[in-house]
């Protein structure tokens, strides 16, 4: 019975292009649908309720680790439709579950939109380019983008460290491995001490979780290896700070030094949703070129984000001026941008200027109807 509700409610996340499921004690599934939470016509879900859904999808293993520890986290897939990254929880003693769609098909560069520059700097044979931004901002399916792009047009050894595995990827001009933490290693800094032994060309490391496996990552694209890895901070600055400010005082100087020799490029990017449906991701990049370099250096990355500016031709930009073109484009709407923005008031201001502007060419021009930006 319960095998058969979860496949329906999997099916209805698939069908209605939505990218998780929450099962709770109390509420009725709930799906989230374009960033919004969406509960579905089906019956309020009892404690029996989510322990039969818990136990028709999770592995003995984790049933255990769930009962141990409060919690577990898994993958597995389903069908041809794409894999699901699954979160089961202790909540008030009752079992809660959270299943993230990850879909089958990898999406190209050009459907993500991502910086042109991003196709040469995946051909780089060594150095660290971070992805960076909130959960939920799509950080994964970037990188696994770019991996497909190196997989599909280079002769490399790729070995991927990721916690569960989400996009499985097929050996194709190059050779890929994908080691689970947890099944395959038992953490990421394990995975990383012995990678460098395994004849490597390019590492993605799911999440720099701590300080080993920071100085891990870094030591790998020292020694010649092309490494991708993710952090939770938003913006270029804030990332290269986040690092360095891991590292003890009398590190932090080394560390600098190694970063501006060996990153090669920061995207830090947000998700919302995109009118009239869908979503899209606004971006903040950087490259590091030998300005930038010596910023990182010289702990001076308080001038990172003019740095940016002046490097638009290398496809450079800052998150809020990617913001503000696609609100200007009509594909955002401005409460979206203004949420998403390292600077929300000076935004909110230029929206305001921006609709006032539009109000006052729409009179002269001696139109009754509201300006639809201003019903937005």
């Amino acid at each position: 019975m319960a095998t058969i509700h979860i496949d329906r409610l999997l099916e209805t996340v698939v069908n209605q292009g939505a990218s998780d499921l929450h099962l709770t004690v109390g509420r009725p599934p709930v799906i989230r649908l374009q960033g919004h939470l969406r509960s579905l016509e089906t019956k309020v879900l009892a404690p029996e309720d989510t322990v039969a859904l818990m136990k028709a999808i999770t592995p003995e293993k984790n049933q255990q680790e769930l009962q141990e520890e409060g919690g577990t986290d898994f993958g597995f897939s389903f069908g041809d439709a794409g894999r699901f990254r699954v979160a089961v929880f202790m909540q008030r003693s009752n079992v809660t579950i959270v299943l993230r769609l990850i879909p089958s098909k990898l999406l190209s560069f050009d459907e993500i939109g991502l910086p042109k520059i991003c196709r040469a700097l995946c051909r780089r044979p060594q150095g660290i380019f971070l992805v960076t931004g909130p959960t939920g901002s799509g950080k994964t399916t970037t990188l696994a983008s770019m991996i497909d792009y190196i997989n599909m047009n280079l002769d490399r050894h790729i070995v991927t460290v990721e916690d569960p595995v989400e996009y499985y990827h097929n050996h194709k001009k190059s050779i890929i491995n994908q080691r689970n933490v947890g099944v395959d290693v038992p953490s990421f800094s394990e995975a990383l001490r012995r990678v460098l032994r395994q004849d490597p060309d390019v590492i993605l490391v799911g999440e720099l979780r701590d300080l080993e496996t920071i100085e891990a990552a870094i030591s790998a694209a020292e020694t010649g290896h092309l490494v991708f890895a993710t952090l939770h901070t938003t913006g270029c600055q804030g990332t290269i700070n986040r690092i360095i400010d891991a590292f003890p005082p009398n590190q932090q100087e080394q560390i600098r030094v190694q970063l501006s020799t060996n990153m090669i490029a920061t995207l830090s990017q947000a998700l919302m949703p995109r009118s009239p449906k869908g979503m899209i991701a606004a971006y903040e990049f950087m490259v590091v070129t030998p300005a930038i370099a010596n910023l990182i250096r010289e702990n001076k990355t308080f001038r990172i984000d003019s740095a940016i500016q002046t490097g638009k031709k290398y496809g450079m930009q800052l998150l809020d001026e990617h913001l503000w073109m696609l609100y200007e484009t009509g594909l955002v709407g401005a409460e979206y941008c203004v949420d998403r923005a390292r600077e929300p008031g000076p935004m909110q201001d230029k929206i305001d200027t921006h609709r006032r502007r539009l109000a006052s060419k729409d009179m002269k021009v001696g139109g009754d109807d509201e300006p639809d930006v201003l019903r937005r």
